[in-house]
């Protein structure tokens, strides 16, 4: 017992590091958000930073970094769900199994700064894809076409499908093979077994993937700011023109309320994959 006693105390001291690093960098800037959004430049309480957030720009921002967010949610879920199957019925030791999962570990964390400028560099008004096609093929490349909402979203579906194969493929890993076989010693076809057995099984695994693509769609900000540098079209945006605008000032707390909307929407969807998640692990271990 007083051996088992000091393993757990060794285990708190070994996470400590970690505990530090969530306290320092997620939960006091989310304390400091939370706060800010109920007082004024002053420091008084107040709900006036609230209310700013039925202002018709904050509104259409909402509404796009929704459109944004949902499309590329289901364009890279569908699209990596097909995907996690082929590398799922692949060889577990062939090259193609391997090769598909690290390239998806890599690309999937592939974003930021960096993911711009590859892009830009491709099919931006300057790419090597735009002027190969305007100087060989004839095909005009739209110059603008990374720089609005639609180029914002060919841009995250970029990440969202290797990210899909990521969470997704566990799941998909997770069919035994005898509920297949079971299924076709009683004259179930293909169709029936994905109908009655292996849709319902990773249904929810499918919507809670399709969640998490969701919030890391809505919450994503530093690729959107290196492509968009006229206008804010996405919530992320409108958040960092609050702080840095030097034509309206004084709108940090604005800014603040704005981030806790984004907080409460993707703490929700998270709340919600957390629960298809353990709908899958009845079923799946």
């Amino acid at each position: 017992m007083r051996f088992a006693h000091r393993l757990r105390g060794g285990a708190w001291l070994g996470l400590a590091p970690f505990l530090l690093f969530i306290a320092i960098f997620l939960l006091t800037p989310t304390l400091v958000v939370v706060v800010g959004a109920f007082l004024d430049d002053s420091g008084r309480p107040t709900l006036d930073n609230l209310r700013s957030l039925l202002q018709g720009y904050v509104v259409d921002a909402l509404v796009s970094t929704l459109e944004l967010s949902i499309g590329t949610a289901v364009v890279g879920a569908v699209i990596g769900a097909v995907l996690s199957y082929a590398v799922a019925t692949a060889a577990p030791e062939g090259a193609l199994r391997r090769t598909v999962t690290a390239g998806c570990a890599v690309l999937a964390q592939f974003g930021g700064v960096t993911l711009a400028f590859a892009f830009l560099a491709t099919v931006g008004a300057q790419g090597f894809i735009t002027l190969f096609l305007a100087q060989h093929l004839a095909i005009a490349v739209p110059g603008d076409l990374l720089y609005g909402l639609g180029g914002l979203g060919l841009v995250y579906t970029y990440f969202q499908i290797p990210l899909m194969v990521i969470v997704f493929l566990p799941a998909l890993e997770g069919l035994r093979p005898q509920w297949r076989e079971a299924a076709e010693s009683l004259g179930s076809s293909t169709w029936q077994f994905w109908r009655h057995v292996a849709g319902p099984i990773l249904l929810p695994s499918f919507l809670g993937s399709t969640l998490l693509l969701f919030a890391n769609a809505f919450a994503a900000y530093a690729t959107a700011a290196a492509l968009v540098s006229q206008g804010a079209p996405i919530l992320p945006l409108v958040v960092r023109a609050t702080f840095t605008s030097e034509v309206v000032l004084g709108q940090a707390n604005v800014g603040k309320a704005l981030a806790l909307s984004m907080v409460v929407v993707v703490a929700l969807v998270m709340a919600a994959y957390a629960w298809l998640q353990r709908r899958t692990s009845r079923w799946i271990g």
